[in-house]
C-alpha cells in the first residue's frame, strides 16, 4: 500500500464555509489515561470550527458512552478489531494474513530481544503494526481531511491508510525509559508533520531516542475539565470495598485513606504498592489503601497480596467508568509509578483537593510543584514507605498543601486552540 503521508504539509489550511474535518483514531475506549485524555479533547473542541470523525478500531470500552454526540463514529471495521483479538479466533474467521503477521511480529520481537538480551520490550508494538498494516483496509478512501490524528502508539495506520492535508501524532509515555527499536519506529514518526507530546519531560525522553524529529515536537497537555471532574465527584458510586478493611490488625477510628487510580501494568507499579503498604503497617500506621483499576498484572497483584498478608489494608476496588468519587473519599492520593508520560489522574486529584504523593520516574517533576501541591518520593519501596510515612504524619504539609489546591486552576481546554491554529486559515 501506498503510503499516503506525502499529502501533509505544516501550514494552515484554508477554507470557505464548511469547517475544517480532522479525522482521530484510537485502537479501543477502554478505561485508561490516554483514553479518558481523548474524552477531554473531545468535549473540549468547539464544533462549529470543526468537524470530526472518529475512528475506533474496535468499539469496545466504558468510555465509548462519553463520545460527544457532536462527533461522527465512523462504523467499526471488522478487519481491524482482528489486532487485538485473540489469534486462534481471527484465524476461525478467516483472517489468515493479518494471524501471520501478528505471529511474525512475535518471532521479530523474540529475535529482537535475545539479541538485547532483554527481558522485556514494547517493541512488539511496533512490529505487529508494521506486519499487519499492509492487509488492512484503507479508511473513507474517498475523503480528505484537513487533519489526521493518531493518538496511541503505534502510528502507521493514520500513516498509511488515512488522507490528511496534515498529519499529528501523540506521544503519551516517557521513552527514555522503554526499549524499542528506534530503527523501525523512526520512519513512522518522521511520515508526521507535528508530533504531540503531552509534556516537556515527555518531549525530552522522546528526543532521547529520536533527536532528528525535534523540529516536530509541540506541546499539548492532557486536557482536563474542572467542572466535569467536580460534578462527577459527587455521583453515588459503590463503597462495598470498604468493607474488605473491617477487622483489620491495628484498626483505628480514623485510619488513613490511600488511593491509587490505575491499569494493572507493570509501568504503575500497583503490585510494588503493596509492599509499601506492608511498610507503612509495619510501622505502626493503619492504612487502608484502595486501588481503581484493572489489567493483565491482576494476577501478581493479588499473590503480593496473599504473600504480605496484606488483605486487611490493600484492595482492589475494581474497574469503575467514573473513578472521581474514589479519589475524592481517600486523604491522600498515590501514584507509585516506576515511569509515566504525564498521568492524568495526578492531575485529576489535585483538582479535586486531594494531596498528592508520586515517585520520583524521570517525568516526575512536571506532574507538580513539590512541596508545594504535592510530593515527590524514591522510586524504590524502601525509600518509598519511609517517604510516605513522613508525609502521613505531617498534618501541617498536607493543610498547606492542601490551601495550594483550593487557589490554583489545573483545568486547560484551551490547550484546543493549537489545533485550530493548525486547522483554520
Amino acid at each position: 500500500m501506498k503510503n499516503q503521508s506525502s499529502h501533509q504539509n505544516r501550514q494552515p489550511i484554508k477554507h470557505g464555509t464548511t469547517p475544517p474535518r480532522i479525522f482521530i483514531a484510537i485502537q479501543y475506549l477502554e478505561i485508561g489515561g490516554a483514553e479518558r485524555s481523548l474524552i477531554g479533547l473531545l468535549n473540549a473542541l468547539d464544533y462549529s470550527r470543526c468537524q470530526v470523525d472518529l475512528f475506533v478500531y474496535r468499539h469496545s470500552g466504558e468510555f465509548m458512552n462519553l463520545i460527544p454526540k457532536e462527533v461522527n463514529l465512523l462504523p467499526e471495521v471488522k478487519k481491524y478489531t482482528t489486532l487485538t483479538r485473540p489469534i486462534r479466533k481471527i484465524i476461525r474467521e478467516g483472517y489468515w494474513d493479518i494471524a501471520a503477521g501478528r505471529i511474525a511480529a512475535h518471532l521479530l520481537d523474540w529475535c529482537y530481544r535475545k539479541r538485547r538480551k532483554a527481558k522485556e520490550s514494547q517493541a512488539i508494538f511496533q512490529y505487529v503494526a508494521d506486519c499487519t498494516t499492509p492487509f488492512l483496509p484503507s479508511i473513507n478512501e474517498g475523503r480528505t481531511y484537513d487533519l489526521a490524528i493518531s493518538f496511541l502508539t503505534p502510528h502507521n495506520i493514520v500513516r498509511d491508510k488515512v488522507k490528511a492535508q496534515q498529519k499529528w501524532a501523540w506521544i503519551h509515555t516517557d521513552y527514555s525509559f522503554i526499549d524499542i527499536n528506534t530503527r523501525r519506529e523512526l520512519p513512522v514518526w518522521g511520515a508526521f508533520g507535528r508530533i504531540i507530546s503531552i509534556s516537556e519531560s515527555v518531549s525530552k525522553g522522546f528526543l532521547s531516542k529520536f533527536p532528528s524529529l525535534e523540529c516536530k515536537l509541540i506541546l499539548m497537555e492532557n486536557i482536563l475539565s474542572e467542572t466535569f471532574i467536580r460534578e462527577q465527584a459527587e455521583l453515588p458510586f459503590d463503597t462495598s470495598f470498604l468493607q474488605a478493611f473491617e477487622g483489620r490488625e491495628g484498626q483505628t477510628k480514623h485510619p488513613v485513606l490511600l488511593c491509587t487510580v490505575g491499569r494493572f501494568s507493570y509501568p504503575k507499579a500497583i503490585d510494588r504498592a503493596v509492599y509499601i503498604c506492608r511498610q507503612l503497617v509495619q510501622q505502626g500506621i493503619d492504612v487502608c489503601w484502595y486501588v481503581v483499576g484493572y489489567g493483565g498484572d491482576k494476577p501478581l497483584i493479588r499473590k503480593a497480596i496473599a504473600e504480605t498478608g496484606m488483605e486487611k489494608h490493600f484492595v482492589l476496588a475494581g474497574k469503575q467508568m467514573n473513578p472521581y468519587p474514589y479519589i475524592k473519599t481517600c486523604d491522600i492520593y498515590v501514584q507509585p509509578s516506576r515511569y509515566e508520560g504525564k498521568a492524568v489522574t495526578v492531575r485529576e486529584a489535585q483538582i479535586l483537593g486531594k494531596p498528592v504523593v508520586i515517585t520520583r520516574f524521570p517525568t516526575s517533576s512536571s506532574q507538580l510543584e513539590e512541596g508545594v501541591d504535592g510530593i515527590i518520593i524514591p522510586n524504590n519501596v524502601e525509600g518509598a514507605a519511609e517517604g510516605l510515612a513522613q508525609f502521613i504524619a505531617d498534618k501541617r504539609q498536607q493543610e498547606a498543601i492542601k490551601a495550594q489546591l483550593r487557589i490554583r486552576h489545573y483545568g486547560n481546554e484551551k490547550e484546543v486552540g493549537k489545533i485550530y491554529s493548525a486547522i483554520e486559515g
